[in-house]
């Protein structure tokens, strides 16, 4: 079995149901099919990208997160838009695609405040703020600390654009090890069921929009 390679993404696939994750990750059965959700998620974030980094205007539709970015760009600190970085599984800074990647991640924007030692990270999202997932923004941060070891405080924030909400987090540089183990535990989950082959669905109210059809618990199972 290759190193498991792993983001916040494809770690919260597993957790959700296994067996989606087997087919869909692993086995690839289902390749991904953009909607109508996900592309408008996709020209939001290039335009947010464009605005920041390059002056560019925003397109019209998008006018109405304008103010945000404004604030954004007037914070202190270099801006990264779109970084990718990746860790290594000892811990180490290494490049997004590189072969001994063992957690990678791409920060919508990252604000690196190298005076005052903070940073701040951003990811935007175009659809429900009902459940904010914190978590990715704690990984984020990790990896960091990881890229930036001069770093000693992370600001989060889940931007829910649409929804005109906001979901924090902060994290401090001495709280990583602790963060670290935990994903280790979370991980080496995924690396047991490559180990034995076992892939036990799991029954959620999201199991009738799963494509694996021919799951016991897909109530549009074939």
């Amino acid at each position: 079995m290759s190193a498991i390679k792993w983001s916040h993404s494809s770690l919260k696939d597993y957790e959700g149901c296994p067996r989606r994750y087997h087919e869909v990750k692993v086995l690839k059965n289902y390749p991904f099919k953009d909607t109508d959700a996900t592309i408008y998620g996709k020209e939001l974030h290039e335009a947010a990208e464009l605005y920041i980094r390059d002056d560019k205007p925003l397109p019209k539709q998008f006018d109405f997160v304008k103010d945000t970015l404004d604030a954004l760009k007037a914070k202190p600190g270099r801006k990264l838009c779109e970084h990718e970085m990746g860790v290594t599984k000892d811990l180490k800074p290494c490049g997004f695609s590189d072969a001994d990647v063992w957690v990678r991640g791409i920060a919508d924007l990252l604000i690196i405040d190298d005076e005052n030692l903070t940073a701040r990270v951003v990811d935007y999202k175009s659809g429900n703020n009902r459940y904010p997932d914190r978590d990715q923004l704690k990984l984020m941060a990790l990896m960091v600390f990881a890229h930036f070891p001069h770093i000693r405080r992370v600001s989060g924030a889940l931007l829910f654009v649409v929804k005109n909400d906001i979901a924090k987090a902060s994290y401090m540089v001495g709280e990583a090890e602790d963060y670290w183990w935990d994903y280790r535990e979370r991980v080496a989950r995924i690396e047991q069921a490559h180990a034995t082959g076992v892939w036990n669905p799991r029954s959620t109210p999201l199991c009738g929009w799963c494509p694996v059809k021919t799951c016991e618990y897909n109530t549009k199972r074939n």
